[in-house]
């Protein structure tokens, strides 16, 4: 019998963990060992090799993913979309950001300097799925932040207008 757990959250996990869902987990396991250096920490196959369960960590943090199942989850494609961004701190967004590509993203936004002080740039994963790769490269009270953000916006009005 399973030891019962004295954690209402697991060791290693947060109190929220993303569930994905994939045409092929398999596929997608590769893709982000590649991409993003995630470690595999659990796989579960069902019936026919499909992906029932499978966990990978990202930094520091853990996602659950699995195929589609009609009626239980689905993926990106029969959505036709997906409301569902990601937002992953690295070490050197730059290099995130190109490592990413070589593994097969699409890059939505060339990484550039941010007004809240990080250097971000966005990649889109071949299952439809949005990473913004983020570096913090300068602390701002709340107050510069809204300063800067007021200047950004006033930046972006004139642009509309040029």
């Amino acid at each position: 019998m399973a030891k019962k757990s004295t954690q209402p959250v697991p060791m290693g996990y947060s109190t929220v963990t993303p569930g994905l869902c994939f045409a092929s987990t398999l596929t997608a396991i590769e893709f982000y060992k590649q991409a993003f250096g995630a470690e595999q920490r659990e796989l579960m196959l069902g019936p026919g090799g499909s992906v029932m369960h499978a966990e990978l960590k990202i930094g520091s943090s853990m996602i659950m993913m699995g195929d589609e199942m009609p009626g239980m989850n689905q993926i990106v494609q029969t959505l036709g979309g997906s409301p569902v961004a990601f937002f992953l701190y690295v070490a050197d967004a730059d290099a995130a950001q190109r490592k990413a590509l070589a593994a097969g993203a699409k890059e939505i936004m060339p990484v550039s300097d941010q007004f809240w002080g990080d250097r971000m740039g966005q990649v889109e994963d071949p299952f439809g799925l949005r990473w913004s790769l983020a570096t913090r490269v300068t602390d701002m009270t709340p107050e510069e932040m809204r300063q800067a953000g007021e200047a950004w916006m006033k930046k972006m009005a004139c642009a509309d207008k040029g």
